[in-house]
């Protein structure tokens, strides 16, 4: 038995609601464990692997520290930005019926709301986990990031896979609909 359109809906908003909640939760605890429990602000970095350490970086900006927050009307700025941001993805989410869709969405608007939490808190968001390699890869060279920037990322990715990916053909409009009888004899 199908489920409607409504229930539907219902479906891939707890869907997002989930991944949201998750990422959200993960992001969190993630940063109250390196810098409450861990100390990451008095410590040297901690390498993990050749290429990837924890070490606290706060970033006043947004990615790369791009649009530096240095003033209160700066951080305001970009706490507003994030808000227009998770509004826009809240209006998507509301319409879409597809679950991957919406698993997506949820794990941007988690990160979005873990990263937005802490530059209301500190004036800044809270990195640690520094990705880096010698070699000429652009960027990824020196990358320092936290979970809700790689649920971010996970999301982003995800939305570019549901958009390349085939779909079904749909039916023609002016098709009839196929009428099943059963023979009886």
């Amino acid at each position: 038995m199908g489920r409607g359109l409504v229930g539907l809906k219902t479906h891939v908003r707890l869907v997002a609601a989930a991944a949201a909640g998750v990422a959200f939760a993960a992001d969190q605890i993630s940063k109250f464990w390196m810098i409450d429990i861990l100390g990451i602000e008095d410590r040297p970095p901690i390498r993990l692997t050749p290429f990837l350490d924890i070490v606290l970086a706060w970033n006043p900006g947004i990615s790369y520290s791009l649009l530096r927050a240095d003033t209160t009307l700066g951080m305001l700025g970009l706490l507003a930005l994030a808000a227009l941001a998770v509004g826009l993805l809240g209006a998507w989410l509301w319409t879409t019926t597809d679950r991957l869709t919406a698993l997506a969405l949820g794990l941007v608007l988690g990160g979005a709301l873990g990263n937005a939490l802490d530059r209301a808190r500190y004036g800044a968001v809270a990195d640690f986990l520094h990705l880096h390699t010698t070699l000429p890869v652009g960027p990824l060279a020196n990358y320092v990031f936290n979970v809700a920037d790689a649920a971010i990322v996970a999301g982003v990715a995800v939305l570019l896979y549901e958009s390349l990916r085939p779909r079904p053909a749909d039916p023609p409009p002016d098709a009839a609909p196929t009428i099943r009888r059963e023979w009886k004899g």
